[in-house]
Parts: C-alpha cells; sequence; structure tokens
C-alpha cells in the first residue's frame, strides 16, 4: 500500500487592508461608482434614488437611499460578502450586476469606510453592516454589525440631509441607504475650500451629466420612469440618439448571432448643423458638458443601460471629422464573460469574431459622416425665398440624408431661364436635374486653388469672370455678396484674384 504524502502548507490570509485597497482600483470614478450603485437599486426595483452629499464637516459624508424591495437582515450580511455570486451565474434579462462585487468595489473605490442600512419594502425596522478598512487592520476579515443605536443615528443625519436639500421626492421611502464615511480622493486636497469646490464640481457637472446619459432609457420608460436626485437637482435624461430630428440620418441596422445572444449594431448621422449649433450653447445633440467629439463614437447598451459611449474602442481613431458619428450596439448580459467586460462596467473588449463585422460597418459609417460634415458649409434654406438667396446651391433632407440642388433663384440661372423659350426652359430644367443628380452621387470637397489667370479646362480666363462679375453687378448683387459667396463657389481664393478683378469688387 502506497505511503500517503503528507502535504506541508502555511498560512497565506491576505492582508485585508491591501486587499481591500488592491480590489477597489478596479477603474472607478465618482461617476462610475455610483452608477454601479444604482444598478443595484434598478435591480431592486427602485424608480427613486438620491444622492446627497454632506459637506459641512469632515470627513465628508455620501449617502444613496432608493425606495427598492431593499433586503431581510440575511440578505444584507450575504450582499455584504466579497463576492455576493458567481458571474457565471444564469440571471435574469434586466440584472444589471455581473462579479457580486459592484457595491463593495465601488465603495471602497471612493471610501475607506461604508455602511448599509437596508429594510424589505413595507417593514419599519432596518438592519445595518459597515465596511471599515480600520477595522479590519486590527480585528482581521469581520464586518461589523451595526446597533439599533448606530441604526438610528444614521437615520437622522440622513432625514435631516434629505430634508435640508431642494426638489425632496414626494411620498419616498428609502428602503436602501448606502453611507460613504468620508471620500479620501477629495479629501486629499490641503485648502478645506478647495476640498469643498472640487467634489461640489465633480458631483453637478460630470456625474450628473454621466447619470443622465447612462440611465437615459429608464428615466425615459413610460412605466414608472426612474427618477434620480443630486442634492438640489432633478436628474434629466440625455437620449444620444434623438431620433424624432428629421435630420438625424440612420443607417442601414444590422444584427449577428454571438453565441447566446444577439448583437444589434445601428449607425447615425447627425447634421452638420449640429456643429455650429454645439458652439452657440446648449443643444440636443451633447450633454451640458461634452463636445461632439466627446461623444463620437461606440454607445454600447446591455440591458438598456450605457455601459461604454465615445471613442472607437480602439477600432479606428477619432477624428474631428468624424464627431457627427455614433454607433449604437445592444447586447444582453449573458455574453459579459465574452466582451471581458470590467467590474465597473466601463471597459470591454470587441472579441476577433465580432471585430470585423464592427470595423466594415464603422467603415460605411465613416463614410457618410465625413459626407456630412464636409458638407458642413453649405447653407440649408427653408420657408419662402428672398431676393438675396444667391446661394448657388439650396440644402434639403431626404430619407437619404441632406440632397444638394441647383438654386433656381441663382442670378445668372435666373438670368438664363428668363431669356429662353419654352422648349429651350425644358431643357435647361433637364440638364439642371442631371446636375443636381451628378453632385449628389460624387459630393466631393474641393479646397479653394489659386486663380491662375488663364483659361483652365472647366476653368475662368480672366475678361470671362469680370464680365461675369459685371453682369452680377448690373442685376443688384452686392461686392460683399460676391466676393463671399460667388468667388468661393467657383473654387477660387479671393486673395489670389489679379488687381483688375479686385477693383472692381472694392
Amino acid at each position: 500500500m502506497p505511503k500517503t504524502r503528507k502535504i506541508k502548507s502555511e498560512d497565506a490570509s491576505p492582508n485585508p487592508e491591501y486587499l481591500i485597497k488592491s480590489i477597489a482600483e478596479q477603474g472607478y470614478s465618482l461617476e462610475t461608482s455610483l452608477a454601479d450603485l444604482m444598478d443595484n437599486s434598478i435591480s431592486a426595483n427602485a424608480d427613486k434614488i438620491e444622492v446627497l452629499i454632506d459637506t459641512e464637516s469632515e470627513p465628508f459624508k455620501l449617502f444613496l437611499a432608493d425606495n427598492g424591495e431593499g433586503m431581510t437582515e440575511e440578505e444584507l450580511a450575504n450582499n455584504m460578502r466579497f463576492p455576493s455570486n458567481s458571474p457565471e451565474e444564469l440571471r435574469n434579462d434586466f440584472d444589471l450586476g455581473r462579479f457580486g462585487l459592484g457595491m463593495k468595489t465601488a465603495s471602497f473605490s471612493q471610501t475607506r469606510k461604508f455602511t448599509v442600512l437596508s429594510k424589505k419594502r413595507g417593514d419599519k425596522k432596518y438592519h445595518g453592516r459597515t465596511w471599515d478598512v480600520d477595522f479590519l487592520k486590527k480585528n482581521g476579515w469581520k464586518i461589523i454589525i451595526n446597533s439599533d443605536e448606530e441604526v438610528a443615528n444614521i437615520m437622522y443625519q440622513y432625514n435631516r440631509l434629505s430634508r435640508e436639500y431642494l426638489n425632496k421626492f414626494d411620498d419616498f421611502e428609502a428602503n436602501t441607504i448606502i453611507v460613504w464615511d468620508g471620500l479620501y480622493k477629495f479629501e486629499e486636497y490641503l485648502n478645506e475650500e478647495n476640498r469643498r469646490d472640487s467634489l461640489k464640481k465633480e458631483v453637478t457637472e460630470v456625474t450628473s451629466d454621466y447619470l443622465a446619459l447612462v440611465f437615459h432609457r429608464f428615466m425615459e420608460r413610460n412605466l414608472n420612469p426612474l427618477q434620480i436626485r443630486i442634492n438640489n437637482t432633478r436628474v434629466n435624461p440625455f437620449n444620444p440618439f434623438p431620433e424624432e430630428e428629421k435630420d438625424f440620418r440612420e443607417i442601414e441596422p444590422k444584427q449577428s448571432s454571438f453565441r447566446s445572444d444577439v448583437v444589434k449594431i445601428q449607425g447615425f448621422v447627425l447634421p452638420s448643423r449640429a456643429i455650429a449649433e454645439v458652439k452657440k450653447g446648449l443643444t440636443k445633440w451633447t450633454t451640458r458638458y461634452r463636445g461632439l467629439m466627446d461623444m463620437e463614437g461606440l454607445y454600447i447598451y446591455r440591458a438598456d443601460r450605457i455601459i461604454l459611449f465615445g471613442g472607437w474602442n480602439g477600432i479606428v481613431k477619432k477624428a474631428p471629422r468624424l464627431q457627427l458619428a455614433r454607433l449604437k450596439v445592444e447586447v444582453g448580459n449573458s455574453v459579459d464573460h465574452l466582451l471581458h467586460l470590467n467590474v465597473a462596467k466601463s471597459q470591454i473588449v470587441v472579441p476577433h469574431e465580432l471585430r470585423k463585422a464592427f470595423e466594415g460597418y464603422i467603415e460605411e459609417l465613416k463614410i457618410e459622416a465625413e459626407r456630412e460634415y464636409y458638407n458642413r458649409g453649405i447653407r440649408k434654406f427653408s420657408g419662402k425665398k428672398s431676393h438675396d438667396n444667391v446661394q448657388l446651391f439650396d440644402r434639403s433632407y431626404s430619407n437619404k440624408g441632406s440632397v444638394l440642388e441647383v438654386n433656381k433663384n441663382f442670378p445668372l440661372v435666373k438670368n438664363l431661364q428668363d431669356s429662353l423659350d419654352d422648349k429651350q426652359r425644358s431643357q435647361l430644367n433637364l440638364l439642371l436635374r442631371m446636375i443636381n443628380t451628378r453632385v449628389n452621387n460624387i459630393r466631393h470637397v474641393h479646397e479653394e486653388k489659386e486663380f491662375l489667370g488663364i483659361e483652365e479646362k472647366d476653368g475662368l480666363s480672366v475678361d470671362e469672370l469680370k464680365n461675369n462679375i459685371l453682369d452680377l453687378q448690373s442685376n443688384g448683387v452686392s461686392n460683399e455678396i460676391i466676393k463671399e459667396d460667388i468667388i468661393p463657389h467657383l473654387g477660387y481664393k479671393y486673395s489670389s484674384l489679379p488687381d483688375s478683378i479686385k477693383s472692381i469688387l472694392n
């Protein structure tokens, strides 16, 4: 009978403090941490969530409360463990969780001590558990069970703070409350005022912007829409795909089976007017604190929640000419492991078998977005035409995007039409139709070039240009319009014109 080998071993229990700090570094920011906590609230059927911050005393405290189903003491104890469920565990289609780590890692990424109070909906008594790094250092891997007195004190602080801020929810009863006791990333500032200002800016600007975008579908749903309150402010949803805009153009969608799920992709092209509108101020095209280039790229929806937006995830590079392109990607929550979704739900890896499909579709989207971007200088006219409308091309919109047409009120075109008989006018209209079709098939962008002063193929001689300018002037077209609109439409730089031409325009 073989002799049984005695296996030697030694204790390898991890240092609780070091482990907590390590697992907390999972790419979280304040806004992604709060979004991760809200995932749990939504999965618990909450339709009201409030985030309140107390900066009057230090350490700062942050409260996140929801009116979801809440937890019994046993459920609370289980959910506070590391982890509370397996990432391979089968979940319903609307479960926003992944690793059973989100609440713990998200909280520890921002604080070194946090408490969760919870009760089942309809119950009166709250139960509490606290993770505290300082306690772990002295006592090992143990969690604090909060006394009734501690729970009552936390509830008093929360209720007082909730009343002090504006825009309180009606008929709101918090069933789960998460308390971050200290926000160490903001308390490292030396100046007390800097600490408060930095946190206020992060919450009111960056975080509100992020949550409005990430959870917009939940806030827009017809039945029990999600409401989020951050201090004094109710967060309004921001939909990055405002499909009610008639010139917000869709590209033909595609979908493919991916293991146990279906991935749907659809490209959208913003109208070129969005560039000018965003420069002027707030628009429906961007959030308050983001620009068009910040928002170009992929928008990956997982169970209606955006897990990634902005940028192309390494497939192509961001560029100004692509700032009008957005790609919507819809996935379920059963392929998380195949997309390598990280704990913070802020990063994925597009698998090789999907990457080719993405690249081909993005190439098609790029072409459409670049066309729109490069034609942004062509104005769109609507309503009644005026005599001052001397643009050679009018711009209108169809279900295939923007369309350019020769303006029949352009002085040279109108004069020609007036000088023709009916038959000739009919031939001209046919010719214009052919030109319109050809222009919209090509839509090339030509930079302005130097005027060489000699007749070129498809070009103008000095005399032809001069005579045409004199003819325009005699028909009441101002020199300013000729310089700013006519000359560029001919493809020439005004600075390169000969002095004999410039003299009749000054």
